[in-house]
């Protein structure tokens, strides 16, 4: 999970969730609108929770992502984090990065009890989810941090979630059975230093001066890149200008929940009303012209 903090996600859910209904007024037939009461956040999260096609998905990145691991540990030209790894840098020890929220566990039951409640986002909320230490793992994602721990590669961890949901964020990791680094902290919240804003440059190139980063893991465009905030036009061409190291040294998880994907159609405008924010989103809309 991305780029900003969770307080700053609470704008994508709350426009998922409390603008739903007058979008869907616009979008919707009359008659769709009761089935489609909760929108959005309800297809994807029951995508996330019930399908197949997540966990085939999901099994397929980090079986690719083991594959990659190998070559890169065989190249010591490669490198996943190409803006922050400076210097000489072939002789580091290894290390991948990889986001945590919807990267490695599955919070949709946090998601699920928005839809089902009808609620949104709170910074209150999440926090009393993270504690609760229920968050599931995402189909391979033990598996592959277990294979490049065996492999010497440390494994370490570049999460939004805040320094104070860090101990419950351990707790659960550990319980699900991911590696947790030892006497090193892997786990990189924010704002656990003064300069580890939301966005994640800064604290890939800490981990870039001890370790030669081969790959790095995410579910957001703002995992590997701080220039995620820009409009659908500059994202793109960010896109088009690394479009060599997805799959390669980059790898994406699904994530249809929430992302910097959607306020994107609003320009992370979050002082916009949620009826603004949903007419933004509906208009980016490519839609079939109709009869």
């Amino acid at each position: 999970m991305l780029m900003m903090n969770r307080a700053g996600r609470a704008g994508w859910r709350s426009a998922m969730v409390l603008a739903l209904g007058a979008g869907l007024a616009l979008a919707a037939p009359a008659g769709a609108q009761d089935s489609g009461a909760r929108g959005d956040l309800l297809n994807a999260t029951l995508w996330m929770q019930k399908s197949v096609e997540y966990k085939a998905a999901t099994l397929a990145a980090f079986t690719l992502a083991r594959m990659r691991l190998n070559q890169a540990l065989a190249d010591r030209k490669w490198t996943g984090a190409p803006d922050e790894q400076k210097g000489d840098f072939h002789n580091l020890p290894p290390a991948v990065v990889l986001d945590v929220d919807e990267t490695l566990v599955d919070n949709s039951g946090y998601q699920a009890w928005m839809a089902v409640k009808g609620a949104s986002f709170t910074p209150g909320t999440w926090t009393a989810f993270v504690n609760s230490e229920t968050a599931k793992a995402i189909p391979g994602a033990v598996e592959f941090c277990k294979y490049a721990e065996s492999k010497g590669v440390k494994v370490f961890y570049i999460s939004n979630r805040t320094a104070e949901e860090e101990p419950a964020t351990r707790r659960n990791m550990e319980k699900l059975g991911f590696p947790m680094g030892g006497n090193v902290d892997t786990v990189l919240t924010s704002r656990e230093q003064p300069d580890w804003t939301s966005a994640k440059s800064t604290r890939r190139a800490y981990v870039a001066k001890s370790y030669r980063i081969l790959l790095n893991l995410g579910d957001n465009f703002g995992d590997f890149t701080d220039a995620y905030r820009g409009t659908e036009a500059e994202r793109l061409k960010v896109f088009e200008a690394n479009k060599d190291r997805w799959g390669r040294e980059w790898i994406m998880l699904p994530n249809p929940t929430y992302g910097s994907f959607e306020s994107a159609a609003f320009n992370h405008d979050f002082k916009k009303t949620q009826a603004e924010q949903n007419k933004a989103k509906l208009e980016a809309l490519e839609p079939w012209k109709g009869q």
